[in-house]
């Protein structure tokens, strides 16, 4: 377990509070509850609710105090994105949907979770109601499987390389989170790098174990149905795969065209979503010096896109 010291900040706290305004009341829901940083901030309003969800199971803890200090206007369910259209939340003037798909840094420093590179111990990553983890991927799937993994989920340039070096290491000895990190390095000669050596290698794991791209564009096609006429759905995205995939989709909504040139335009139709920045908001300079978290991501895009419907 990590302790509860060090403090977390939201991402782009202020300018989603602004955006979604909640002095004027209504329903909204916090796709990613983690450590309740923008439901606190929403429930300062008393005319407004929150319904949050969260796969971890540590969320539910945190959850808990929320539920006795605002029993009318706080629902938690320990739940995934694919899960939020079984809530039946229709007809309950849903006004914002906010997905931040970025992880805490509490969730960083949990050793037990191990989706750090600087982690010790087995290979873990998982985020909760999850059914296999890094290390059953690492162990069990094929090299030509990890190399695919890293690719499409990592964007590694170096995938090949590294799922080869994988197979041959495992025979040898178990491979825990310290090992892969430091094989990693070892392929990635060069040192010039923005990044860790590790961390699209990283990603692309986590992104796997906790089936991450059927989650996000699951819980968007759920977000989409039941968000309120003049709602607004927010997401906050942590790197290019995730930007793309929420991109795309509400290119889809929003456009009046063809978002591919192997689809041909649909007439009459109707447009679903209104972008209401056409560029994404990106964390201040000043955010990124003072949120912890952010720190993390010092060197990854971070990115606030906005939806109205």
């Amino acid at each position: 377990m990590v302790s509860d010291t060090a403090k977390h900040y939201p991402v782009l706290l202020k300018e989603i509070i602004s955006i979604i305004t909640p002095q004027h009341g209504g329903t909204f829901i916090d796709c990613t509850f983690g450590q309740g940083g923008y439901s606190k901030e929403i429930l300062k309003y008393n005319k407004s609710k929150i319904i949050a969800l969260d796969r971890d199971i540590e969320s539910k803890k945190k959850a808990e105090k929320f539920e006795k200090k605002y029993s009318q206007r706080f629902v938690f369910k320990n739940k995934r994105f694919s899960q939020l259209n079984d809530l039946k939340l229709k007809d309950l003037n849903i006004r914002g949907i906010i997905f931040d798909l970025g992880f805490s840094y509490s969730q960083i420093k949990d050793t037990k979770k191990g989706l750090s590179f600087n982690s010790e111990g087995e290979l873990n990553m998982k985020m909760g109601l999850n059914t296999f983890s890094a290390k059953d991927v690492i162990n069990k799937l094929s090299k030509k499987e990890l190399e695919l993994i890293f690719k499409f989920f990592g964007e590694e340039r170096e995938a090949k390389k590294i799922s080869s070096k994988i197979d041959i290491e495992r025979n040898k000895k178990q491979i825990d989170t310290k090992t892969l990190a430091k094989l990693i390095d070892g392929v990635k000669s060069r040192k010039s790098f923005k990044i860790h050596s590790a961390t699209k290698t990283f990603q692309a794991l986590r992104i796997f174990v906790n089936k991450e791209i059927s989650e996000l564009i699951n819980g968007l096609i759920s977000a989409a149905k039941i968000l309120d006429k003049g709602g607004i759905l927010l997401v906050v995205t942590f790197n290019s795969l995730e930007d793309k995939i929420v991109k795309y989709f509400f290119k889809s909504l929003s456009e009046n065209k063809s978002v591919s040139r192997y689809m041909p335009k649909e007439k009459g139709k109707k447009n679903l979503f209104k972008v209401i920045n056409k560029k994404p908001i990106i964390p201040s300079d000043k955010e990124i010096v003072e949120n912890i978290s952010l720190k993390v991501y010092l060197k990854i895009k971070v990115f606030l896109d906005i939806y109205l419907k």
